[in-house]
């Protein structure tokens, strides 16, 4: 590999070496192809091939379109070079491209779970390029091209759309005109610009600044109000030197010759061209609070240090990841081709580019989730100048930008394939990314239908304060901020959150007038406990946790939320002392595993230290109805280091008695027990065990203590990839969910949720 000349390197801490390394390591590349169906047995290879997989030739035969039913080519793009504009490398070749190419794959499959497979085509001939490509459409659902040179590229793209019924999309031109124009919308909304009337200048000529300005014409900017730029200078009408068709359509009506003329007064610059191409004296010469976009890669037209020893007015956005406002185009095609083959669209249209530009600029608006501060070191964005395009890492880019487009291409007519419900669609859209959004689905659905009052016990955080935000915008029902009004207040301006949207009822403990209704509830249940009326009195004034269950307790709210501030034990002494156990049930904690594909009920993780067979008698119920009301038919089976005897000991005794009192009770769910884990979880191992009761692998496991339950769920998260929901409290008589300690507030918002769904329960 030839080297790299440090002076074209971008400020990164990635070595040479290191790259080299990362590239190298166990097997080489980034790429791997896994089956999606079993080839385990005979019958799985009949099926999967001779004699099985006549049958969907035949049926695709019959009907081309059932190719997305029964093939991958609905969820298949097929990256493609030559690899003659490499990164800003320059032309190295076709096969020099490959880890780029292999990276986009990557990217396609990470952000979108869109399969993707690199191509790579020996050669510059354009004609070649194109037959080449032309009849590879059978084999997918899109076709990304990249790092192609210009012009070439705008004659391969153009003509392979003209042969083609299947989305083409040169990610150069298109994916940073869509993310540079989410950018600018935001940019003039801050500027108090109107599009119509917006000065825009554009430098550079090559694939991706033609498409900018295409682009932004086609969402309104007035072209007479566009100069386009190249080396040779200002793009006018009339002007013969090196120019050829597609800088002739944006040849302006002006006086300017140069760049530096072109600037002054100018409201917005585009910069796709090279480093150093914008001078101190041309930012000056630029209109009040000027919007600069200085996207050459690797090193931007002016630095923002550059730009902010000039003026301080302006708002700008670079290339680079080390920099606020990055034009990156990952925000861009994963999502679009996502939409697009979810409709199966014949092509990538303007209106689905427009849509994807409009679901952008959106989603910077809002509130940023602790996801995205967790990817970015703690810095949480805020929409302003510093933050006006989303970040890569932003878990709702997967349900917001798909949508829009599939919309696109369902109104503008090239949808072959139309969704009705795109709520739904979203919501399978998180689901593909996120397994707790696939789990909690339904349950949200449900809350929706009956909204709830949740108490936000501690709200005067500002991840509280954010997940409550989030529980109202999802139209989950009503959230009750509980705490000081000055200091939630004051939370709130800090995290710029805004406490006057509808959903959102501030509840000052100081001033309530239940006071006096909780406090004699409270000293009621308490005076025969060792409880003087004053410290009824001191736990309703002074903490959250007794206020907000005495509030449930008595109908003010149909649940709450705590947990963030306190361990989880002291908050559930806390709550216990305002709520009693559900009659005829046992208060314990269920985590939610959601193991590759999985999904199990892991008790009790909460509550119990060491349970007697009484017990575990009565954590086997409690979870089973919980799996049984999230959806789940339970099959539990009580866990021990034994299995069935072998071997013996006492806390495996305890377990087999459980079972016996589970069969005096004639309980109406699947269980057996002792067993170990392996047993109760793979097929194969439990059928060495005919006798059995189960009639599958369990999704209810009965843990024999908490020790075992904590400690199992933890590795679970931490060496197997697992996501952990939980504990979910179990067995209260009215609806209350604690979170961990410093939970997110994606976390406390599911926990909310999950209380709601318990009140209506």
């Amino acid at each position: 590999m030839p080297d790299i000349d440090k002076k074209d390197r971008p400020a990164t801490s990635v070595t040479d070496q290191e790259a080299l390394d990362f590239h190298a390591m166990g097997r080489p590349g980034k790429l791997e192809i896994n089956p999606t169906k079993p080839m385990a047995t005979q019958r799985d290879l009949s099926l999967a091939y001779s004699p099985g997989v006549a049958v969907p030739v035949k049926a695709i035969a019959a009907d081309p379109q059932t190719a997305y039913d029964y093939t991958a080519r609905g969820n298949m793009v097929a990256v493609i070079s030559n690899g003659t504009a490499i990164l800003g490398l320059g032309n190295l070749g076709a096969l020099a491209s490959k880890p780029v190419m292999e990276g986009k794959s990557v990217l396609f499959k990470r952000f979108a779970d869109v399969d993707s497979i690199d191509l790579e085509i020996d050669t510059e001939n354009v004609d070649e390029f194109i037959n080449c490509v032309r009849f590879l459409g059978p084999s997918f659902g899109g076709i990304n091209l990249e790092d192609i040179k210009a012009p070439d590229c705008f004659v391969i793209e153009s003509r392979l759309r003209e042969l083609m019924d299947i989305p083409v999309f040169h990610d150069d031109q298109h994916g940073t005109a869509i993310i540079a124009a989410a950018g600018l919308i935001n940019a003039l909304e801050l500027t108090g610009r109107d599009l119509k009337t917006t000065k825009l200048v554009c430098n550079g000529a090559g694939a991706a600044a033609i498409a900018c300005v295409e682009l932004v014409k086609a969402m309104g900017f007035a072209p007479e109000n566009i100069i386009l730029c190249d080396t040779k200078g200002v793009i006018y009408q009339g002007r013969t030197e090196g120019m050829n068709q597609w800088k002739s359509a944006h040849a302006a009506k002006t006086d300017a010759r140069t760049l530096e003329e072109a600037m002054k007064g100018a409201d917005v610059i585009f910069g796709l061209s090279q480093k150093g191409a914008f001078s101190a004296k041309m930012i000056r010469s630029m209109a009040d609070r000027p919007i600069i976009f200085a996207m050459a890669n690797p090193d931007p037209e002016i630095t923002p240090e550059e730009v902010a020893r000039i003026r301080d007015d302006a708002i700008m956005a670079t290339g680079r990841s080390d920099y606020p406002n990055q034009v990156n185009n990952v925000l861009g095609f994963p999502y679009i081709f996502r939409g697009a083959l979810d409709v199966r669209a014949s092509t990538i249209n303007d209106a689905m580019k427009i849509a994807a530009v409009n679901a952008l600029a959106n989603l910077a608006r809002e509130d940023v989730p602790d996801d995205v501060v967790a990817a970015y070191q703690g810095n949480r964005p805020r929409f302003g100048a510093q933050y006006i395009i989303p970040v890569p890492f932003d878990p709702r880019l997967i349900s917001a930008i798909p949508v829009a487009v599939a919309q696109a291409a369902i109104e503008s007519g090239v949808a072959r394939k139309v969704i009705t419900d795109m709520a739904g669609y979203a919501r399978e859209l998180s689901a593909r990314r996120d397994p707790i959004a696939s789990t909690l689905a339904s349950l949200y659905e449900r809350v929706r239908r009956r909204p709830k009052r949740i108490v936000f016990a501690e709200a005067e955080e500002e991840q509280v304060l954010r997940a409550a935000l989030s529980y109202a915008n999802q139209q989950l029902g009503t959230a009750l901020l509980l705490g000081r009004e000055d200091l939630i207040r004051a939370t709130a301006e800090r995290a710029g959150i805004d406490l006057n949207r509808p959903g959102l009822e501030i509840v000052n403990a100081r001033i309530s007038t239940r006071v006096e209704a909780y406090i004699d509830y409270l000293y009621a249940r308490l005076q025969r406990k060792g409880y003087l009326h004053r410290d009824a009195q001191r736990l309703i004034h002074n903490d959250r946790n007794h206020f907000a269950a005495t509030m449930v307790a008595l109908g003010d709210a149909d649940g709450m939320v705590t947990g963030i501030t306190r361990n989880y034990s002291t908050a559930l002494e806390d709550v216990r002392r305002c709520i009693d156990e559900k009659p005829g049930h046992r208060v314990i904690g269920v985590s939610l595993a959601l193991c590759r594909g999985r999904t199990v009920f892991v008790a009790d993780t909460a509550v119990h230290d060491m349970p007697s067979a009484e017990e575990l008698a009565d954590i086997a119920e409690e979870a089973a109805g919980l799996a049984r009301r999230m959806g789940y038919p339970p099959r539990v089976a009580l866990l021990a280091y034994s299995t069935f005897g072998h071997p013996s000991g006492e806390r495996s005794e305890r377990v087999r008695e459980a079972v016996k009192i589970l069969d005096k009770r004639r309980v109406d769910f699947e269980y057996d027990g002792e067993m170990a884990a392996d047993v109760a979880l793979n097929r194969k191992v439990m059928e060495q065990y005919p006798f059995c009761r189960l009639s599958g692998p369990a999704n209810v496991l009965v843990m024999p203590a908490f020790h075992s339950a904590s400690i199992s769920t933890k590795m679970l998260q931490e060496l197997g990839g697992s996501t952990v929901i939980g504990p979910i409290l179990v067995g209260l008589d009215k609806a209350v969910q604690i979170t961990s300690m410093g939970a997110k507030d994606s976390d406390i918002v599911n926990m909310a949720a999950i209380a709601a769904y318990g009140a209506g329960s």
